[in-house]
């Protein structure tokens, strides 16, 4: 089975070990734990990314799935194909998906600034005015929240979609660095 699975930003397992060399088995004795686990969409490893290197990973022997809905899967066997530092491409991506939503706030000309050029300078300034913004929505949203149940199903309707969008759009970047 092909996955995928994140290392820390010094190249380590999440567990502090040092993984094996690429095409090199990683072979797992006793009971699977799972900590050390891969996805087998990139979206889905993700969301358990202990850092910023990216492996396609091919797993065998015993495979446990496990996640609701299952997202995550550990097994005996994994097998490290290739491995990249994709930090640059995440903030990207994460610029990218906060742009996509820049029409339903406010924002900031400071926060766009940033989120159109990620550089560091900008950053620590869009950071304030973000939880700033972030802090007054959250606020407002907390005073009208008697907007009863259908406000809330279509809020989670909403939630679902962006995230069923961001998904696609992050294995479509995954996939361009092949």
């Amino acid at each position: 089975m092909l996955g995928w699975h994140f290392l820390r930003s010094d190249g380590l397992l999440r567990n502090g070990l040092e993984p094996p060399e690429n095409n090199v088995p990683l072979i797992h004795t006793g009971e699977l734990i799972p900590c050390e686990h891969f996805s087998e969409h990139p979206f889905d490893a993700l969301k358990y990314a202990p850092g910023p290197i990216l492996c396609r990973v091919e797993c065998g022997g015993e495979l446990i799935s496990h996640g609701d809905p299952i997202d995550k899967y550990v097994c005996s066997e994994r097998t490290i194909l290739w491995r990249r530092d994709i930090t640059a491409e995440l903030r990207r991506f994460a610029c990218d998906q906060a742009l996509s939503v820049a029409d339903k706030w406010d924002m900031p000309d400071v926060v766009r600034n940033y989120l159109e050029n990620p550089i560091e300078q900008n950053r620590d300034a869009a950071q304030d005015a973000a939880w700033d913004a972030a802090w007054d929505a959250a606020r407002d949203a907390a005073w009208y929240a008697a907007g009863g149940a259908a406000g809330v199903a279509a809020w989670d309707a909403a939630w679902a979609a962006a995230r069923d969008a961001a998904r696609e759009e992050f294995k479509k970047m995954i996939e361009s660095l092949k």
